[in-house]
């Protein structure tokens, strides 16, 4: 295989001929670029060709499920990764139109050891990407993204015979009914389905009705032009439209989905935006009683309720906190042998016997509505407001390259860590600890905390806060950790502030 050319650029002849990949598309867990401006068709090839040969390279069974989402390019996009599978003597089973969790739910349904899911997840149209893995239900994560990387900018992807094509029917069919198993509702539910006219436009609606939930629909239609807003359950646009649904229609509750259906996003009866790591307690809290002293995975972004929580101890549930990221939690995940992780931006990996592991937005629907269901005199509301009450921001990101921001965090953390080191207070209080996992998560000796990181999907740094106090100390903690941002001038504006 050729190396991809930095001097092939849109709109040449070159463009349509030779593979263009900018390298800042290899991510820490997947791989997303803008198309066509940092990936090209045979960019996409040369992609799958480095992909098929790493599974070759790693002594695989060259037998890979590969999906596309629900967007007008995907199908092209995953029709060139296919030829390259093809070419590196890999057998493609293509099961079509997919969620990213119907494509790992391809791999035990498939008995096939890799999967390939072509999907710019959660971010606007413009974009595309490819979520892979070859030990399910884990998906690539930093190691196994550096290895493919170098395989394709190198230039080291390697022809090989054997490779076919097959397309897979039936494997939607199959994931709904894994989801649904014989599960009916006994009290009724009435659900706004909030799908943003996104690929869980083709899933949610059905899984609802199959469980016996009344549908309040929500741009349900499937529209890849994405009309009224992205598909994004973390977007406070999307949040606010499903609260508005909710006052709207008196329904129970909404469920939102993204664009490839991995993630979920919850508003309570009273149009309360909850937050996915306090969701991701009140679920803990339900499953701790039927799976006493399990093990909990929460992302550094989450809530500090998963370790103080005082139902979750009586459970005897042990927090561990780690590294954002689909693929760094589902490999936590399996290794501690917890029963469920949660993190903020909507990603949930329920273990058996739950789940299978893997991040499903349709999953963690079914599973609130069956802990509803537990809970007869219980609304999402009294959930909701049985938790100790902290004060939250939205996940906000400033603006920073992706060639500066790693370089960036790394002094941002340094700053943080000396202002522990040297007893500076923080919002007026002193700094129990900073936590350096993944970014700098800055702890308050009354627990509440800040968090500043890169984002591993865009060009961002992201940056949360929580007060267990107060919402002016969850103020004064952004205003101190914004303070120290601002000492880059690489980092630009917010998307979103409080």
């Amino acid at each position: 295989m050729t190396k991809p050319l930095p001097e092939v650029t849109p709109n040449t002849w070159s463009f349509l001929r030779d593979a263009m990949i900018t390298p800042t598309g290899f991510r820490e867990y997947d791989a997303r670029w803008k198309y066509p401006e940092e990936i090209n068709l045979p960019g996409m090839t040369a992609l799958g060709l480095g992909l098929g040969t790493q599974m070759r390279k790693r002594g695989i069974e060259p037998v890979i499920a590969v999906g596309n989402d629900y967007r007008d390019y995907s199908l092209a996009i995953k029709n060139a990764l296919i030829l390259g599978l093809m070419q590196a003597g890999i057998q493609v089973k293509d099961i079509g139109p997919a969620l990213s969790p119907m494509a790992y739910f391809a791999q035990f349904h498939l008995d096939v050891p890799a999967v390939a899911m072509v999907t710019a997840s959660h971010n606007p149209n413009g974009w595309t990407g490819v979520k892979m893995g070859f030990d399910r239900p884990l998906t690539h994560g930093p190691d196994e993204m550096g290895e493919l990387r170098d395989i394709v900018l190198n230039g080291e992807g390697q022809t090989a015979p054997g490779g076919s094509y097959e397309f897979v029917d039936g494997v939607k069919e199959a994931y709904i009914d894994d989801l649904v198993g014989d599960f009916k509702m006994s009290r009724p539910l009435k659900v706004v389905c909030a799908t943003g006219n996104g690929t869980a436009s083709a899933f949610a609606p059905e899984i609802f009705e199959r469980i016996g939930v009344e549908v309040v629909e929500s741009h349900n239609r499937l529209d890849y032009t994405f009309p009224h807003y992205n598909p994004n359950p973390e977007a406070m646009e999307m949040l606010h439209d499903m609260s508005a649904s909710v006052k709207a229609s008196g329904a129970d509750l909404a469920l939102g989905f993204d664009g490839d259906g991995d993630r979920c996003g919850v508003v309570d009866d009273e149009g309360e935006e909850i937050f996915a790591d306090k969701v991701g307690v009140i679920m803990a809290r339900d499953l701790s009683k039927l799976y006493p002293n399990s093990t909990f995975v929460a992302d550094v972004k989450s809530t500090g309720l998963f370790a103080s929580d005082p139902e979750l101890q009586k459970n005897g549930v042990t927090a561990d906190y780690w590294k954002t990221g689909h693929s760094h939690m589902k490999r936590r995940v399996k290794e501690i042998g917890a029963l469920a992780g949660f993190e903020k931006s909507g990603h949930y990996f329920l273990a058996e016997p739950v789940g299978r592991g893997y991040d499903c937005g349709m999953r963690v629907a079914v599973e609130v509505c069956k802990m509803l269901d537990r809970n007869p005199g219980q609304s999402m509301s009294d959930l909701r407001k049985a938790l100790p009450k902290t004060w939250s921001t939205p996940t906000m990101s400033p603006y920073c390259a992706d060639t500066e921001k790693y370089i960036v965090l790394e002094r941002l953390v340094q700053k943080l860590v000396a202002k522990h080191e040297a007893g500076d207070s923080f919002a007026g209080r002193a700094i129990k600890e900073v936590v350096t996992v993944n970014g700098a998560r800055v702890i308050l000796d009354n627990g509440s905390w800040g968090l500043v990181r890169a984002s591993s999907n865009t060009p961002n740094l992201v940056v949360v806060c929580e007060s267990s106090e107060s919402e002016a100390e969850m103020r004064a903690i952004f205003a101190d950790i914004d303070a120290v941002i601002r000492t880059e001038p690489l980092v630009g504006d917010y998307d979103q502030t409080i």
